[in-house]
């Protein structure tokens, strides 16, 4: 009776972990699909139009509210919460790079 337990239990985790690596795995191929950054230092921005670096990881956030591709989080420009998206870098002039890399988010919570 015990191993039909543990065998139900060990299934749950492995279809935990698969769902796990599949969402990870979706949104890092939709992000290299359109041509954007990810993990580390990426550029977004916000819904004003502000554009800053923040830390992106995919499938994990600390400091924003993750909606798919876009997350919920402060931005440091416009002082204001915003949903933000990641910015290509080839679609960015030099001025509106180094304005980007100068307006870094919180590095932590």
């Amino acid at each position: 009776m015990r191993s039909r337990d543990e065998s139900k239990k060990r299934k749950g985790r492995r279809r935990g972990l698969a769902i796990a690596a599949a969402s990870v795995l979706g949104e890092v191929g939709v992000l290299r699909s359109r041509g954007y950054g990810f993990g580390g230092n990426v550029i977004v921005r916000c819904r004003d139009g502000h554009r800053f670096t923040t830390i992106w990881i995919p499938a994990a956030s600390v400091k924003s509210l993750r909606l798919g591709p876009w997350r919920v989080q402060r931005c440091p420009v416009g002082n204001h919460w915003s949903l933000v998206t990641p910015v290509k870098r080839s679609e960015l002039s030099d001025e509106e790079l180094a304005f980007a890399a100068q307006h870094r988010d919180a590095r932590g919570p």
